[in-house]
């Protein structure tokens, strides 16, 4: 049976090395921090939608399974909690006359605060989506590694890649700082850093980077009760006590941050009532991967044997993501569910997303 590497152990990585274990596949995942879902993962919100938001290219194409899927992985794994607790959204409500996309909803001041019962000044309209989701991205990440662990897979820390082994086009495996790690096919999915992984493939990867900060509060218990994305902030409560808040972009020093931090505070309390006790625990800022024309998921050589996954929304989109790439791999036929997700490679012939075939690591 082939073998896999999959390089960077974040939400996708964790998710595929997940489902390659379940299936019986030799796979080592490797991970440059000193835990899994330590980098982009851990700074991420987590807003899981199965409808609305932005889905660009072929994540369209993937937002039917994504509920279905987290539904599965809690069945799987009962350490994972999927908070449903809906969310409501005024930071940009439609024109009256548009129609709202099914499981959407709006909602006026009464239902609001039926809703948020803590919100000092309900706005006149919102939409609600009572299928809205959010995890504790760093605590399913972990609870990915650790049921690919037990299922046998290999799973080193403190690995840092620094690159590809390439023979005449052909991946012979990953180098890191301890040591060549051989595999029949390598899979990429360290966000920003697969660009440069893949300079020397015959692949356009159109990934640019783009900061977040996100914001960690303690808080009473309920005082969020939906994940709430107003015109001045996104806060949503990721377990009892805690929530997380998005802090607007601030260019320069560390202090502009800071002060960012303070002010999306300063909202969130202007906003809550009961929120005296909210204090600020810290924030962090992390560079997002953010493919130009949505999800990057195929291979990226002529014989198969590396293959990449970069998206924003990872968090949405892993678990349906990690089961889709298993499948390709073990069985060698593409998902059609990927097919506006494919790279575009220099092979003949290939100038559209969705032309590869797949190969099986189901035989040596």
């Amino acid at each position: 049976m082939s073998v896999v590497v999959v390089v960077g152990a974040g939400i996708v990585g964790s998710s595929v090395a997940y489902h390659l274990a379940r299936r019986g596949v030799p796979v080592t995942l490797l991970e440059q921090g000193p835990a899994p879902g330590t980098g982009v993962t851990g700074n991420s919100f987590a807003w899981i939608g199965g409808s609305g938001g932005h889905w660009p290219g072929g994540a369209r194409d993937l937002r039917e399974y994504v509920l279905a899927d987290y539904r599965r992985l809690e069945d799987e794994l009962p350490q994972v909690t999927v908070r449903r607790t809906g969310s409501l959204s005024w930071a940009d409500v439609p024109a009256a006359d548009l129609r709202l996309e099914p499981g959407r909803f709006r909602v006026g001041r009464s239902e609001i605060a039926a809703l948020e019962p803590n919100l000092r000044h309900p706005p006149d309209q919102a939409v609600h989506t009572p299928s809205d989701a959010g995890v504790d991205p760093t605590a399913l990440a972990r609870a990915l590694v650790e049921a690919a662990g037990a299922h046998g897979a290999t799973v080193l820390h403190d690995a840092v890649v620094t690159s590809l082994r390439i023979t005449d086009g052909h991946v012979e495996g990953v180098l890191t700082s301890t040591g060549l790690h051989a595999a029949d096919t390598v899979v990429l999915t360290a966000g920003t850093a697969v660009p440069e992984l893949c300079e020397r493939l015959p692949i356009d990867l159109a990934i640019s980077s783009s900061p977040a900060t996100l914001a960690r509060v303690t808080a009473p218990p309920g005082l969020v009760r939906t994940i709430v994305a107003s015109p001045d902030f996104e806060v949503r409560e990721v377990r009892d006590g805690h929530l997380l808040l998005v802090v607007p972009e601030a260019e320069g020093t560390a202090g502009n941050r800071e002060r960012a931090a303070q002010d999306a505070l300063r909202h969130l309390k202007a906003a809550f009532r009961g929120s005296d006790e909210c204090h600020l625990q810290g924030h962090r800022i992390s560079s997002r991967p953010m493919p130009a024309y949505g999800p990057v998921i195929g291979y990226a050589a002529h014989d198969r044997s590396v293959y990449v996954a970069v998206m924003h929304s990872a968090i949405t989109l892993a678990p349906t993501v990690g089961r889709l790439i298993a499948d390709e791999l073990v069985t060698g036929r593409p998902a059609t569910e990927l097919r506006r997700c494919r790279p575009l490679t220099g092979m003949p012939g290939t100038t559209t997303r969705g032309r590869c075939r797949g190969r099986s690591v189901r035989s040596s």
